[in-house]
């Protein structure tokens, strides 16, 4: 057996811990926040997260009150043996453990007790979403009306701006869930009014970020002031047939993928004076997921950035995955770093760019210059100028050009499209600065490489690569009359991944992304406040991808609650279609397809205690039956088991396919399986090029129905 990644007995920070001199907080049998201790203020303390050995008390296990007295008591000798005061936080349901002030001194001395499994420094991560330059891709909504009845999916993130009418109680949400036990925590902003049917819950943890490193405008409470939690939570499952508007341009009917579905919000991602420093605290995080075990949640959805190892919030994920809960992350941003949240019990999604919407700026010779166009109206023919020929008074060119706000003189520019350069002033911001100069239309153009976004703009506005920029700039140089008529050009559906969307690592083990959803230009509910008076706004990165897929797994949750975290998380797997050339390390199983994994025939189930054995490291990757399979030439032989879901029995044949450097046997063959049973099957590499090359396809079992169960192969260097 192959020994998998394991993080360090004592992980440095990535970033300073915001410490908090005085913290009130909510005593629970499960969770205790508390006042810190004098010596919080210390400069020779910090935050530290402390894992024990112990496995954590299910939340309504008939004698957990007395296992859950027996694990804060062996907290509070571990606390005792090296003289701390007492913590900010304790955990008792996902993992046993608390976050406390700590010297370092005091770190290293619990990091080598035996009843100590890890400890870690306190460190902020960032939402896995970016202004990121993606092509332009349609406004989304939703064509769902129904879909999650029953089910609580819970969002750790920034909160919510509970006023969107996408999280009203609404007549249709069907069925109430059960067993669900979150509360509605009150705090600035949020009365214990504010949660409703489908706003079932609210918490927010604070004390990790620190309360003294917040912006002024930060509320202590579920509030959003942020927007990427409301942006999630809405993606996820936000009302169906809400209307659009935005700068008085329809966008259609938006809904969210599981309309039905109700949301419990776990605050744990905070803004900073400096946005730079906006980000999520692991204390906070771990805290979060902690509470959402024990409230209950069906799905938790967590689109923030992972770590490569197996750190605290990894083994918080595993206690909710043991709750039977379906847990969906971000892979991340960044293409230099692998997909975070590694782990088998995390379905780790990547992002892929979905239908493509073009916009054309046409030149009275019939030249069309194609780039991105979200809007759908056409403006002109009208007359075209350059932002730095109109410059207002007393602002120079340069501004101009940019379209900065104010810069642009309106004697000149009304009526007129306006063509503004991207550089310094933000893409949407130089709309509003046409507008503002009752200028009708914009190209916006690059200077430099980059690609064409497609952004909601105040005005319509096509977004023009540098080559058709450059052609436009000289048209008008050569006419300063020029007329031109900017419309939209239609759109392209082809579906792939982006390379800003991270990927596995080849060496890791297992195959990580798990699946990908879309992930670029998603529509999402926004708090006005936070987008100069807008409640709509796109935004793009794998958080976008998470929330998607936390949708989908509502929904099979709602259609079979009889089916458990891992038959969901298999079936959306094996389902999934394939991302235009992408390798399977960048894609993982492809993208996920709800309504195809409602019928997946076969699912590749995980056992009770095998998430908790491979933590341990009593099995590797290799033995775990997940849906997809690495080998490598020390590790050419590998065993899953199928089960068959379906009514009746079925025969299935295997097939290798995609693979371009190795030969890959499956033995048997073919199977025949009965409803409820089971089979295995052995993989192993019986040939190759001897180059030692990355590699990587498919393994697929068709049944007899023409159903297909198809997981991703890979075979590393």
């Amino acid at each position: 057996m192959v020994p998998h990644p394991r993080p360090p007995a004592l992980a440095p920070a990535r970033a300073p811990a915001a410490l908090t001199a005085a913290l009130t907080g909510l005593l629970t049998g499960l969770l205790v926040a508390v006042s810190a201790p004098p010596s919080a203020a210390a400069e020779d303390t910090a935050l530290y997260l402390v894992t024990l050995s112990d496995v954590p008390v299910p939340a309504r296990d008939d004698a957990s009150a007395e296992r859950r007295a027996r694990l804060l008591a062996r907290q509070d000798d571990t606390l005792a043996a090296v003289g701390a005061g007492r913590p900010v936080y304790r955990w008792t349901t996902a993992l046993s453990g608390y976050a406390a002030e700590l010297t370092e001194e005091q770190a290293s001395d619990l990091a080598l007790r035996s009843d100590v499994a890890l400890v870690e420094e306190n460190s902020v991560r960032p939402l896995a979403s970016a202004p990121l330059a993606v092509p332009a891709v349609t406004p989304g909504t939703a064509s769902r009306s129904r879909g999650g009845a029953g089910t609580v999916i819970g969002v750790i993130d920034s909160g919510l701006w509970p006023e969107s009418p996408t999280f009203a109680a609404v007549p249709g949400l069907g069925r109430d869930p059960e067993g669900f036990a979150g509360q509605c925590v009150e705090g600035e902003g949020w009365d214990s009014a504010t949660c409703n049917r489908k706003v079932v819950g609210s918490r927010w943890f604070v004390a990790g970020f620190g309360t003294d490193n917040l912006r002024s405008s930060s509320t202590l409470s579920a509030r959003d002031e942020h927007g990427h939690g409301t942006q999630v939570a809405s993606v996820a499952a936000g009302n169906a047939g809400v209307s659009v508007q935005v700068d008085g341009e329809a966008f259609g009917a938006f809904g969210g993928v599981a309309p039905q579905a109700r949301l419990a919000v776990y605050k744990a991602c905070w803004t900073a004076p400096d946005p730079a420093d906006d980000g999520c605290a692991t204390a906070d995080l771990v805290t979060a997921v902690d509470r959402a075990t024990a409230d209950g949640v069906d799905v938790l959805n967590l689109s923030v950035g992972g770590q490569a190892g197996l750190d605290t919030l990894q083994r918080a994920l595993l206690g909710a995955a043991e709750a039977d809960i379906v847990v969906a992350a971000a892979a991340g941003n960044n293409r230099d770093a692998y997909a975070g949240h590694p782990s088998p019990w995390v379905t780790t999604v990547g992002a892929t760019l979905g239908r493509q919407r073009r916009g054309e700026v046409l030149l009275p010779d019939g030249s069309r210059l194609r780039g991105a166009m979200s809007s759908s109206r056409q403006v002109g023919p009208a007359r075209i100028v350059r932002g730095r020929d109109v410059a207002a008074p007393g602002s120079r060119p340069a501004e101009a050009a940019g379209c900065a706000r104010g810069s642009l003189d309106a004697a000149e520019v009304a009526g007129a499209v306006v063509i503004c350069e991207r550089g310094e002033v933000g893409r949407v911001d130089t709309s509003s600065a046409v507008e503002l100069a009752d200028g009708i239309g914009m190209v916006l153009v690059n200077r430099g490489p980059g690609a064409a976004v497609a952004d909601i703009h105040a005005v319509p506005t096509v977004h023009l690569p540098r080559e058709a920029a450059d052609e436009l700039t000289a048209a008008v140089a050569a006419d300063s009359g020029l007329v031109v008529t900017l419309r939209p050009a239609g759109t392209s559906r082809r579906t792939r991944v982006p390379s800003w969307s991270a990927t596995g690592d080849p060496r890791g083990g297992l195959v990580k992304p798990d699946v990908v959803a879309p992930g670029a230009g998603i529509l999402g509910a926004v708090p006005p406040a936070t987008r100069s008076g807008r409640r709509w706004d796109l935004f793009s990165g794998t958080s976008a991808a998470a929330a998607h897929l936390s949708g989908e797994a509502a929904v099979l949750r709602s259609r079979e609650p009889g089916w458990s975290a891992p038959t969901v998380r298999s079936a959306l797997t094996t389902s999934a279609g394939s991302a235009r050339r992408s390798a399977a390390l960048a894609q993982g199983a492809g993208r996920a397809r709800v309504e195809r994994a409602a019928r997946p025939g076969l699912v590749y189930d995980v056992g009770p205690r095998a998430y908790r054995r491979y933590l341990q490291g009593d099995l590797g990757p290799e033995e775990i039956n997940t849906p997809s399979i690495m080998l490598d030439h020390n590790r050419a032989t590998v065993t899953r088991r199928v089960t068959n879901v379906g009514k009746r029995a079925m025969y299935y044949s295997a097939r290798v396919s995609g693979l371009s450097r190795h030969r890959v046997s499956v033995t048997p063959e073919a199977i025949r399986i009965g409803p409820g049973e089971s089979r295995d099957f052995t993989v192993r590499v019986v040939g190759g090029s001897g180059d030692r090359q990355l590699d990587s396809g498919w393994i697929a079992w068709r049944g007899a129905n023409g159903n297909r169960v198809r997981i991703p192969l890979v075979v590393s260097p």
